[in-house]
């Protein structure tokens, strides 16, 4: 079981530079169309001061930590874990070439089916490089036993 002392563990911050090249790959893997995710020149039209990150990317970015050690601090089977849910809550546009700081705190633990799945609640706080909040992330994973 995962010990519920973890709750409220703050992880190491890091830091992730928002590169043009990923923000064109990850907006073409998911679909996106709109042309403020690829020319600079579009974006800039729109308003944008560079290309924006398309929605859900600051999710992508978070895999960039560099010490995922958590995990085996809390004794999480990398082979039994599946992405449960995750959220964001925006409060500004971040854009390439922005240097982000994740802030990542386990605000729960909980288990559910008698303990067959466990729940691992993380909350991240993103801002950039002239310390403004850009957004909040909630992600759930979650651990099979059995």
């Amino acid at each position: 079981m995962i010990d519920k002392k973890h709750i409220g563990k703050q992880l190491a911050p890091f830091q992730v530079t928002a590169d043009a090249g990923q923000l064109r790959f990850f907006a073409k893997a998911i679909g996106e169309t709109n042309p403020i995710y690829f020319s600079e020149q579009v974006a800039r039209d729109a308003g944008h001061p560079g290309l924006p990150l398309p929605p859900t990317m600051l999710f992508s970015l978070a895999f960039e930590n560099p010490s995922q050690g958590w995990r085996d601090e809390l004794g999480i089977i990398a082979s039994r874990i599946l992405h449960g849910e995750e959220s964001f809550t925006y409060h500004r546009m971040a854009y390439a070439g922005d240097t982000l700081r994740f802030d990542v705190r386990i605000a729960d633990i909980y288990d559910k089916k008698g303990g067959a799945l466990e729940f691992v609640v993380r909350e991240t706080r993103v801002t950039n490089q002239r310390n403004e909040h850009v957004a909040d992330l909630r992600t759930v994973l979650v651990q099979r036993n059995g």
